[in-house]
């Protein structure tokens, strides 16, 4: 992304002069404060939503047989926004349902994706059935289950109770070690983008600019204990300073 600003047609400004770039394979984490546009960031970089200035370009694996090429990126949203009247299985299996590609390799895959997520015998279980994290698992399978290249994650995880949250954190980074997609992970948490992120990129309060472009040099894979040691509670220290510096800049 060079230059990206987004401004809506009601006035509000949301993002302002956006340089960013995302190596194949990183696990990116983008901190800053509610409404400083970092969901507009994720929808432009998805291509959802057009930049009102500015470039924008994405460059995925070439397409694999058998696969759409809408499905080279994956999207979960804070909300799982599943489909209430369909199963499990049925939620996870709607990518292929929508490309027509619902054989029996891609109900093999969603098949798959459901134990990958650990909700193995819940495959013809309702939304309504399942708890908060178990309908959030739904939502990172579906995303997961064309195998995308770019992984988008919008603060899946913020209405999770910590206990949930901190399981789920493991999860995707047991997913994305065995995998490497590149991920893109919107939070506003310090703790949680430190835990996941190889690198972190900070945001100014509205309008949205990156202020900070921050390696986290952890050891791979993450383990839970990770979170009592003491080079980790540095690197929380660190970014939280730079996150209270974009926060100040961004009231000027």
């Amino acid at each position: 992304m060079r230059g990206v600003a987004k401004r809506f047609g009601s006035g509000i400004r949301a993002l302002e002069a956006v340089d960013l770039d995302v190596g194949r394979g990183e696990f990116l984490g983008v901190l800053g404060p509610s409404g400083c546009g970092k969901t507009t960031l994720l929808r432009i970089i998805a291509g959802l939503s057009e930049p009102s200035t500015g470039i924008r370009r994405l460059s995925l694996e070439t397409n694999r047989e058998g696969y759409a090429s809408a499905g080279r990126i994956g999207f979960v949203f804070q909300d799982p926004t599943l489909m209430p009247w369909s199963t499990v299985f049925d939620n996870v299996l709607l990518p292929f349902r929508l490309a027509r590609q619902a054989g029996a390799v891609a109900r093999e895959r969603a098949a798959a994706e459901i134990r990958s997520v650990g909700l193995a015998g819940f495959e013809r279980a309702y939304p309504r059935q399942l708890s908060g994290g178990m309908r959030m698992r739904v939502s990172i399978a579906r995303a997961l289950v064309t195998d995308p290249d770019l992984l988008l994650l919008d603060e899946p995880f913020a209405a999770l109770d910590e206990i949930t949250r901190m399981a789920l954190n493991d999860d995707l980074m047991r997913l994305w070690d065995s995998r490497r997609p590149t991920v893109v992970f919107v939070t506003h948490s310090v703790f949680e983008s430190v835990y996941l992120s190889t690198r972190i990129a900070v945001m100014t309060s509205r309008p949205g600019r990156i202020v900070a472009d921050l390696p986290i040099e952890l050891a791979q894979p993450r383990e839970r204990a990770l979170r009592t040691s003491p080079h980790y509670a540095t690197l929380c220290a660190t970014v939280s300073r730079h996150l209270a510096k974009a926060m100040a800049a961004g009231t000027r």
